[in-house]
Parts: structure tokens; sequence; C-alpha cells
């Protein structure tokens, strides 16, 4: 099987075996090797532990190779793969693990950002039989993520981000409509104030589209991303050191990108709403200030109790207008508080919801996937704190405590009420290079939330929220 977006994959026959064991049946595995290969293993003191790799000899090279899987049942046993295995062609023989976990570690492992400069080898090819589409499509929408959020800002502006999505919706044949300018002023007033300070102005992206399958009364899902292509901080200007990889402040655009991308691959029976904020956050002598004033798209009044703190700007105009159309779900993603990585890390995106049957699934979906998130509280007592004496709220709260409990409570204000709702904060990236990790840009939490959106909504069209709700 081929894959435009995954050219590492071959259909050549003469692919060398990949042979998954683990330390319970190693020693009888070892035996059924042929030619001594089995004590060659076990002299090289080969445990099967997850993620070890043994090379069997041939006569004229290397024969084939044996990955030890340990207790791991999930991808990332397999994700040193492509990286490891000498050049040519490889395949899975059939074991103790599941197939699409092993191509999707294997597939998540041969990626590299080469725009710029080529990789220091090519990965290994990989041959996959019928029937894997699916995990395919996955793997390739986490590439395309993880290419846009590796992106310098200098390459991907404003612009640049909304061509990504205007690409996306042709390839899938959806509508895509581009708001810009005076139109973008008026109907998104918050995404306007935020890209007032840049040279490049903002833009926001909207992609309508509707499975095959997808009954005109077909569960609709609108899915909305902060697509902050560079974040200086504003006037609240950050330290050089919070900038440095301020180029990833687009993340949560380019996972609902990758999560939109990964359903209608599936062509899911849904209907579905994309709406990305692209913008650019700047200082200059008409960037917004701090104590500035704005009216949003609700009507709304926000106080800017600090210009750093304009994710939550960006997304809450699209929250308003997304969840005025009665979506059966209404997910947002954004790289949006620090207090969310002091909490739970860079591995952990926080989940918020108002809703408790879609944050299980959501969660229940990340752990079959490993692909996990965590669910933070909407804690209403927090509210108050976002509280100003001038409007109707202000942008940040007066307190030090849980930054990431109130940005969700301030995006709350603007979701429709009656709307099944989530928000993940996100991190977006990967520190240091780890199996099917590799270091930079990530898309975290897309392959559970799909999963938990196909389980859910593919066999129950609905328009009602309320009667949604009621059902779970």
């Amino acid at each position: 099987m081929i894959h435009p977006d995954l050219p590492f994959l071959t259909q050549t026959p003469d692919a060398k075996a990949i042979l998954g064991v683990r330390p319970s049946e190693l020693e009888g595995f070892c035996k059924c090797l042929p030619d001594n290969q089995g004590a060659y293993v076990l002299g090289t003191g080969f445990r099967a532990a997850a993620g070890e790799l043994r090379l069997l000899p041939a006569p004229h090279g290397v024969g084939a190779a044996v990955i030890g899987l340990g207790e791991d049942r999930s991808h990332h046993c397999f994700g040193k793969l492509a990286r490891s295995l000498p050049e040519g062609a490889w395949r899975f023989e059939p074991g103790d693990f599941d197939m699409d976990s092993a191509i999707l570690g294997f597939c998540l492992g041969a990626y590299a950002f080469t725009q710029f400069k080529p990789a220091a080898r090519p990965p290994a090819s990989l041959v996959v039989g019928e029937g894997h589409e699916s995990v395919l499509a996955q793997a390739a929408a986490i590439f395309a993520g993880r290419d846009l959020i590796n992106a310098p800002a200098n390459v991907l502006g404003p612009t640049e981000l909304a061509d990504a999505a205007a690409a996306l919706a042709t390839r899938f044949g959806a509508q895509f409509q581009r708001i810009e300018g005076a139109a973008l002023a008026a109907a998104y007033p918050t995404v306007a104030a935020v890209g007032a300070g840049s040279d490049r102005p903002p833009v926001v992206v909207r992609i309508d589209w509707a499975g095959s399958r997808a009954a005109p009364d077909a569960a609709l899902v609108c899915l909305c991303g902060k697509g902050v292509v560079f974040d200086s901080g504003g006037y609240d200007l950050k330290p050089s050191s919070g900038m440095l990889r301020m180029k990833k402040d687009m993340g949560g655009a380019a996972s609902m990108l990758a999560l939109a991308q990964m359903l209608m691959a599936s062509d899911a029976p849904i209907r579905l709403v994309l709406m990305l904020g692209c913008v650019e956050n700047s200082v200059s002598g008409h960037a917004m200030r701090p104590l500035d004033i704005i009216r949003t798209r609700r009507g709304l009044t926000v106080e800017i109790g600090n210009t750093d703190a304009e994710g939550r700007l960006v997304l809450c105009d699209l929250l308003a207008e997304a969840s005025d159309l009665q979506p059966a779900l209404l997910v947002d993603c954004a790289t949006l508080t620090g207090a969310a990585r002091v909490a739970l890390g860079p591995d952990l995106p926080a989940l918020f919801s108002n809703d408790d049957g879609w944050a299980e699934a959501v969660l229940r979906a990340g752990g079959e996937a490993h692909d996990p998130a965590w669910r933070l509280p909407l804690w209403g007592g927090y509210a108050a704190w976002l509280e100003s004496p001038v409007a109707d709220l202000n942008n940040v709260s007066g307190k030090s405590h849980a930054g990431a409990v109130t940005a969700a409570l301030f995006l709350q204000r603007f979701v429709k009420a009656g709307t099944p709702w989530m928000h993940i904060d996100t991190y977006a990236w990967n520190d240091t290079s780890r199996p099917a990790r590799p270091e930079g840009g990530e898309v975290m939490a897309m392959r559970a939330l799909a999963r938990a959106i196909v389980q859910r909504l593919a066999s129950t069209p609905q328009t009602d929220p309320a009667a949604h709700l009621a059902s779970t």
C-alpha cells in the first residue's frame, strides 16, 4: 500500500521481516529460528525489552530483525525502527501485537522536518498490506500537523496558515471561506484586536464538509483552533527565553487541522465545521494595549488585563459563532496556558468539558489509542476572578493560581448554553526525541478525539444538542 504523504511506504516483494517477541516467549521463539540465529540472539544479551532491536545475520548480510515488545502494548515500542533499521524495505510479521499500532509507531518514528535541512539518513521503507488505511491516514494527518508547527514564523504567517486550510478543503472537496480586512474586524473583533500590531493581517478561515454517508441531519461537529503563528506577548512582552518556541503557538490550529483531516479521510458520516483564527501577536503603535476594552462578537465587553493572554481572545469569537450553529459537539484546541504545563507536564494535554459523557469518552479513547489527555475542572468558584470593574470580564484573572482553569472559564462564557463543549489546552511540542515522538512539533490527543467522535456520533444523527446531552 502506498500513501502520497508517507513516501517511505513501498510495495516491493523483497522486504525483510520484522519479528516481534515478548520476554515470556523469548526462549521458545529463539528455538524456532533457523541456522543458530536463536543462539546468536540470546548470546548478544537480548532480553526482548520494549524497543530492543537485534538484526539477524544471513549469508549475504542482514536477513531479518527482531524487536522486543516487553509488556508495552502501545505504538511507542516500534517508534525507533524507521531510523534504526538498515535502509531498504521491511515488513511486519504477525505476532503478539496489534498490527495497526506497529505501523503507526514505525510511521511516526520515520517523521523528520526536512524543509530546510535533509535528514541525516532516510528512514527505512515499510511494506503495508491492505486494510490499514485508517492508521495511515492518522499518521499522514499527524505529519501535516507536525510540519505546520515546526515551520518557522517567517515562513508560516497568518496567510500561509490559512492557505494550508484551503489546501485541505480542496483535497477533500469541502467548502472554504477566507475572512479578512473589514469583514473580519466586524465579525471577529477580538481576532482583529490581537492581530492589529502585526504587519501581517489576521485571517479567519472556515471549512464546511459532510461525509458521503452523512444525512442532512447528521451530527454536526465544530472545531475551533488558535492559530497564533508567533506570540511576542504584545505590550506585555515575553522575555527572550519565553519567545524561543513561540512559532508553535499555532499548535491548536495545526491540531484541529489534523483532526479534521483524520475525520475527512475516514469519510466519517458527520457534518463538520472547522474555524481557525490565523494571527500574529506583535508589538507596534497599532497593537492592543493593557486595559483596552474590546466588544466581542457575543456582545460581551472584555478588558485587556494582559496582552499576552491573546489566545483566549482569538478563540472567543470563533466559539461564539460555532456554538450558535447548535453542534452536537464543539471542540477547541490551543496552546493556551503555561499553567496547564505546570500541572500536567508536556505530554498530557489538559481537557476541560461541560459534558461528562464526552469527557469520559475522550479519556477512554485516549487510553485505548495511547494518545492521552487529562481532565481538569471547570471550577465555577473561580469565575469571579475574571470580573472587571469597567467591562463584563477581564481576559485574565487577578489571582496567581489555576491559570488553566480560569482560561477555560473565560472561553466558556462565549459558548452558547446547552452546547456540548470540550477545550484542549495542549503543549504541541516534544522537548526531546523519544520513540515515535521526535523533538519538535507534536499533535496530541487528536487520535483520541477522532476515535471518540466516530464512536459516539457516527451512528447517532442529532441536530438538537439538548437531546444529545439527555442521551449521555
